[in-house]
C-alpha cells in the first residue's frame, strides 16, 4: 500500500498548477468588485465634491483595465499549463459578467447618465434601458461563446472546424475596456460641464453603449490574437509589446483609449472590406474556442 511519502511529486505539482488560472480569475472578480464599489462611491459624492468623485471613477476605470489583463492571462496560463477545466470556463464567464458587464454599466451610470439627467427626465429612463440592454447583450455574448466553444461547427466531411484566429462578435472585455478608457481619459463627471455639453456628451455615450451591445451580439469577426507569438517571428512580438508597454506607461490615458478604439473598430473595418472585396470573405461559421 503506497504511503504519503511514496506519492509522485509531479502529481502534487500538477494539482498546484490548477490553482494558477483560478487565482487570476479571482483577481478578475476582485477588480470587478472594486470597480463597482468605487463607481457607487463616486456617484454618491458628485454634488458635494466632483473632483473627489473623479478620483473614484478613475479607480474604477483602472480596475476594469487590470481585470482585462487578468482575464487574458488566466486563459493563456490554463492553455500553457494544460490545466483548463470545465468549471474554470464557467467561472471565467461568470467573472466576466460582473467585471465587464455590471461594473462598466455602474461606472457609466454614475459618471454620465445618473450625473447628468434627473430621474424625472425621460432620457434618464432611456439611458437605464440602454445600459440594461448592454448587460443583456454581453451576457448573451458569453452564453453564445460557451455554447460555440463546446459545439464547434461540423464541416461537410464531418470534421469539427474551429478558427482560433477570430472571435464571432465583439468580446465583452474590449467593449468594457473602451468604456473604461473613456472615463479614464476624462474622469470628471459629465455633470461638471455646461448643461448643453453635458447632455450632448451623455447622449453620445448612450449611443456608444448601444452600439457596443449590438456589436457583441453580431456575427462580425474580431481577431483573437491567440496565434500571435507562436511562429518564428515571436521575437518581433516581444519588441512590439515592449514598445507598447513603454508608450502606455508614458501616455496611459491616450494609449489605452487608442488601443481599445482600434480593436473595436477593426472588426467593423474588416466587415466593410468584406462587402467591397468579396474575395476577402471567409466562411462565417468559423468560431473561436477560447474567450
Amino acid at each position: 500500500m503506497p504511503t504519503e511519502g511514496n506519492k509522485p511529486t509531479h502529481k502534487g505539482l500538477k494539482k498546484g498548477l490548477y490553482l494558477i488560472p483560478t487565482a487570476f480569475t479571482a483577481a478578475n472578480i476582485a477588480m470587478g468588485f472594486l470597480a463597482v464599489l468605487s463607481s457607487v462611491r463616486g456617484f454618491q459624492i458628485i454634488a458635494a465634491n466632483p473632483e473627489q468623485a473623479a478620483v473614484y471613477f478613475e479607480y474604477a476605470a483602472k480596475a476594469i483595465a487590470l481585470a482585462i489583463i487578468f482575464d487574458t492571462l488566466d486563459g493563456r496560463l490554463a492553455r500553457l499549463t494544460r490545466t483548463a477545466t470545465e468549471i474554470g470556463v464557467q467561472l471565467d464567464s461568470l467573472a466576466d459578467v460582473l467585471t465587464f458587464g455590471i461594473a462598466p454599466v455602474v461606472l457609466i451610470y454614475g459618471w454620465a447618465i445618473g450625473a447628468t439627467f434627473s430621474e424625472t427626465n425621460s432620457l434618464h429612463a432611456f439611458g437605464v434601458f440602454v445600459l440594461f440592454m448592454y448587460l443583456m447583450c454581453g451576457s448573451f455574448r458569453l452564453a453564445r461563446f460557451n455554447l460555440q466553444a463546446t459545439r464547434p461547427r461540423v464541416l461537410i466531411e464531418g470534421t469539427p472546424k474551429v478558427d482560433k484566429r477570430n472571435f464571432v462578435g465583439l468580446p465583452i472585455p474590449p467593449a468594457a475596456g473602451l468604456l473604461a478608457s473613456i472615463v479614464y481619459l476624462s474622469p470628471l463627471p459629465l455633470s461638471t460641464l455646461s448643461e448643453n455639453m453635458s447632455n450632448i456628451y451623455t447622449i453620445l455615450i448612450m449611443i456608444l453603449v448601444a452600439g457596443l451591445g449590438l456589436l457583441m451580439v453580431s456575427t462580425i469577426r474580431y481577431t483573437s490574437f491567440k496565434t500571435v507569438g507562436t511562429g518564428r517571428r515571436s521575437v518581433y512580438l516581444i519588441l512590439v509589446i515592449a514598445a507598447l508597454g513603454m508608450l502606455i506607461w508614458l501616455y496611459s490615458r491616450y494609449m489605452l483609449f487608442g488601443i481599445a478604439s482600434a480593436y473595436v473598430a477593426h472588426g467593423i473595418v474588416w466587415y466593410v472590406l468584406g462587402f467591397l472585396n468579396p474575395k476577402r470573405k471567409k466562411s462565417s461559421g468559423e468560431l473561436s474556442v477560447e474567450n
